[in-house]
C-alpha cells in the first residue's frame, strides 16, 4: 500500500483542502512539487479564492465589461493575484507606482520597486479633457473611458486610450449632474442630470433628465469599432427642496429621489415605479427632518428602504412597492405641470441600530477652536442645498470614562457632515455573496471669524439592508456599524462650485467643494501641509503646499445576511485599532496639485484620477 503523501490523495479531496486555505497558503503550496503546481492552479481553486476576496468586499479588477465567468482560466488566475496584492498592498503599507501599468506592446518592463525619484513614466497616463471646459465631475469607467461632466452642463465619454472625446449629451444650457450609476452586466450607465426652473422652498420646481450611455459589445469578426451612445430615458419634474436622486433597478426601470418639504419639516418620496410610463408616486412620509442627518435610497425584496444616519444611529424605513403602487398618479408632459404630494404615507415598518464608536488617540480629543465655531453660518448640506446651522460653546471633550460604550466623538454640535459618500458593491460578483453597503461622512468645522471650514476628520462604516440586529456591543467580532476612522485633523483642499442665479439672488457665497472621492473601505483626498510658519498665514494660503493622501480602512469578511467580521487584514490590532492609517500617495512631476480641480477613485484598479485646469486628467496607477 502506497504511504498517504499530497501527491496521491484523490483531487476532490485536495480540492477540499485548498478552498480552506488563502493566497498565500496557495502559493507555498505550488512552490513544492510541479504536481500539486499543476493539481492547484485550476478553476475551481482560483474561483474560491475569486469568492473569498468578494466576501471581504474586495473588487476584481476586470477589463471592460467582463464577467468573471468570461475570464479564462488563466486570466482569472491574473486577476486573483492582482485583487490580492492590491487588498494586501493598501492594506499594509503606503501603495506605490505601478510602474508598467501603462507600458506599451514592444517596451521592456520596469523591474523592483517605485522609490522617490523613479523615472518610469508607464505608471500613470496623461489624457485631455474636452477642450475649452472646466471639469466639474468625472468618474472611471471599467479603464478605458472617463465619463466627464462639465461645468457648462455637457457630459462626454472620454476614450482613454485614443484619447479622444467618443460620445456627448449636451442640452446647451446649465445642467448639474445628480447621480450616476454603473451597471457592469448591462454595458450601461445611468446619470440624472438636473437644473432649477423657478421657485423656492415648498414651491421650488426642478426639472431633471434621465440619461443613460450604452457600450455596444465589439463583434469578434468585425474591426469596427463601436462607440458608446447617449439616449434620454425619461424627463420628469419635482416640487420641493431636492436632496438627492436614486436610480434604483435599471431592469425594473425603477427610480426614487427625496425632497424636504419645509412646511411638514419632512421627508417627501417622490417615486417613478416605471420610467416608461407617464405617471408617478409623491408622497409625505412623516419622517422628520435634520440639517445634519445622512439620506440614501435602496431597494430591497420589493421595498423601497430610506436609510437614515443621524449622530448615533441608523434607522431604516420600509415602502414596499406594493403599498406605493395604490397611490400612483398621471402626470403630464405639459411645460405648466407640476406633480404634486397626494396622501402622508408612513413607513409600514421601521429598525434602528446604534453605531460602535471607537477610542481615539489622546491628540484627538483636543478641539481646534475653543470658542463658538459657527454663528447663522450658512453650509452647503447634501443636494447642495443651503441650510443655517448654529454650533453653540462648547468645553472641551475629554478621553472616554468607559471605553467599552465609547460615546460619540462626532457631536453635531462640533462637526458637520460636509459630504457624505453611502457607496454600493458596484462591481460584478457571484451569485452566492451577499452585498453590504458602507457610508464614508467627512466631518467638518468652520473657522470662528473667517467661516472657512479649516479642519475635517473621516468617518467610515458597514451596514446591510435590512439593518442587522445582532449587538455589537456584546459580539466584539461583528464588523457591522462600528466606526473606523481618520480622528486626527486634517485640512482638505477646496474649490469653489458655480454660483448660480438662485445663489446670486440669495447673496450666498460659492460653494466650497472638498477635493475628496471615496470608493468602498478606501478614500482619497487633496491635502495642505501644516507647518507651524505656515498656522498664521491668511494671504499664502492658496499657495500652500499640497499632498495626495488615501486611507485605505480594514476589511470585513461577510458569513452570512447581515453578518460581517473583520478580515484579520490590516488593523485590528493596538489601543485604537479602528485608527485609519493615512499615507501619502506619490506623484509625477508634471502633476501641480495647485491646478487640480477634481479627483475620484476606482479601488478595483488601484487608480486615481485627477482633472486639472489646463484641460488634462492625470490617471496615476498604484500598487
Amino acid at each position: 500500500m502506497p504511504v498517504p503523501s499530497l501527491q496521491n490523495i484523490p483531487y476532490d479531496l485536495l480540492l477540499s483542502i485548498a478552498q480552506h486555505l488563502d493566497l498565500a497558503d496557495i502559493y507555498a503550496l505550488q512552490l513544492t512539487c510541479k504536481h500539486l503546481r499543476y493539481a492547484i492552479r485550476t478553476r475551481p481553486v482560483y474561483r474560491e479564492l475569486a469568492a473569498s476576496l468578494l466576501r471581504r468586499c474586495r473588487a476584481l479588477p476586470l477589463c471592460g465589461f467582463n464577467h468573471i465567468s468570461d475570464l479564462s482560466t488563466d486570466q482569472l488566475i491574473e486577476v486573483v493575484n492582482h485583487a490580492a496584492r492590491l487588498e494586501r498592498g493598501w492594506l499594509t503599507r503606503t501603495p506605490r507606482p505601478a510602474l508598467n501599468a501603462f507600458l506599451p506592446k514592444g517596451e521592456e518592463p520596469v523591474d523592483g520597486i517605485a522609490t522617490r525619484g523613479i523615472k518610469s513614466k508607464y505608471w500613470y497616463k496623461v489624457a485631455r479633457t474636452p477642450p475649452d471646459e472646466e471639469v466639474d465631475w468625472l468618474s472611471p469607467i471599467t479603464g478605458g473611458y472617463t465619463i466627464c461632466a462639465t461645468k457648462s452642463g455637457k457630459v462626454v465619454c472620454w476614450d482613454v486610450h485614443r484619447d479622444i472625446d467618443i460620445a456627448e449629451w449636451n442640452h446647451g444650457e446649465r445642467w448639474e449632474l445628480w447621480k450616476c450609476r454603473v451597471e457592469i452586466e448591462r454595458r450601461t450607465i445611468y446619470f440624472t442630470m438636473a437644473k432649477a426652473l423657478r421657485g423656492k422652498d415648498d414651491e421650488k420646481v426642478m426639472q431633471f433628465e434621465l440619461i443613460q450611455i450604452h457600450f455596444p459589445e465589439q463583434t469578434s469578426n468585425s474591426d469596427e469599432q463601436l462607440n458608446p451612445y447617449f439616449s434620454t430615458l425619461r424627463s420628469f419634474k419635482t416640487l420641493g427642496v431636492f436632496l438627492n436622486v436614486f436610480t434604483l433597478e435599471p431592469e425594473a426601470r425603477l427610480l426614487a429621489g427625496l425632497m424636504w418639504i419645509s412646511r411638514f419639516n419632512s421627508i417627501g418620496l417622490y417615486v417613478l415605479l416605471d420610467w416608461n410610463k407617464e405617471e408617478y408616486v409623491f408622497v409625505d412620509t412623516a419622517i422628520q427632518w435634520t440639517h445634519s442627518s445622512k439620506w440614501a435610497c435602496i431597494l430591497c425584496d420589493g421595498s423601497i428602504v430610506i436609510h437614515l444616519e443621524e449622530a448615533t444611529f441608523a434607522c431604516q424605513h420600509f415602502f414596499p412597492l406594493s403599498v406605493l403602487s395604490q397611490h400612483v398618479t398621471v402626470s403630464n408632459p405639459s411645460p405648466s405641470f407640476v406633480p404634486r404630494i397626494t396622501t402622508r404615507l408612513e413607513p409600514t415598518r421601521s429598525i434602528s441600530r446604534g453605531f460602535i464608536f471607537p477610542v481615539l488617540p489622546p491628540e484627538s480629543y483636543i478641539l481646534p477652536f475653543r470658542q463658538p465655531i459657527v454663528q447663522d453660518s450658512l453650509i452647503a448640506g447634501s443636494g447642495n442645498q443651503i441650510h443655517p446651522i448654529i454650533v453653540p460653546q462648547v468645553e472641551d471633550p475629554t478621553l472616554p470614562a468607559h471605553v467599552n460604550n465609547p460615546p460619540n466623538p462626532w457631536s453635531d454640535r462640533l462637526w458637520y457632515p460636509e459630504s457624505v459618500d453611502i457607496v454600493r458593491q458596484w462591481w460584478p460578483t457571484l451569485p452566492s455573496i451577499p452585498r453590504l453597503r458602507s457610508s464614508v461622512v467627512l466631518f467638518s468645522q468652520h473657522h470662528q471669524h473667517t467661516h472657512v471650514t479649516m479642519d475635517y476628520v473621516l468617518a467610515q462604516h458597514y451596514f446591510s439592508v435590512p439593518l442587522s440586529t445582532s449587538n455589537a456591543e456584546m459580539d466584539a467580532s461583528d464588523a457591522m456599524m462600528r466606526m473606523w476612522c481618520v480622528s486626527v485633523p486634517f485640512e482638505v483642499v477646496c474649490v469653489s462650485d458655480p454660483v448660480t442665479e438662485d445663489d446670486l439672488t440669495a447673496e450666498v457665497p460659492p460653494r466650497q467643494r472638498p477635493l475628496f472621492a471615496a470608493d468602498f473601505g478606501h478614500a482619497v483626498w487633496l491635502e495642505h501641509v501644516r507647518t507651524a510658519d505656515n498656522e498664521e498665514e491668511e494671504e499664502p494660503y492658496k499657495r500652500r503646499q499640497k499632498r495626495l493622501r488615501f486611507v485605505s480602512f480594514p476589511g470585513v469578511r461577510l458569513e452570512g445576511e447581515g453578518h460581517a467580521v473583520w478580515s484579520g487584514i490590516g488593523g485590528g490590532g493596538g489601543p485604537f485599532e479602528m485608527e485609519g492609517t493615512v499615507r501619502t500617495l506619490a506623484i509625477p512631476e508634471e502633476l501641480d496639485l495647485h491646478e487640480v480641480n477634481d479627483i475620484n477613485l476606482d479601488q478595483s484598479k488601484g487608480v486615481v484620477i485627477l482633472s486639472v485646469r489646463q484641460g488634462k486628467m492625470f490617471i496615476l496607477c498604484y500598487e
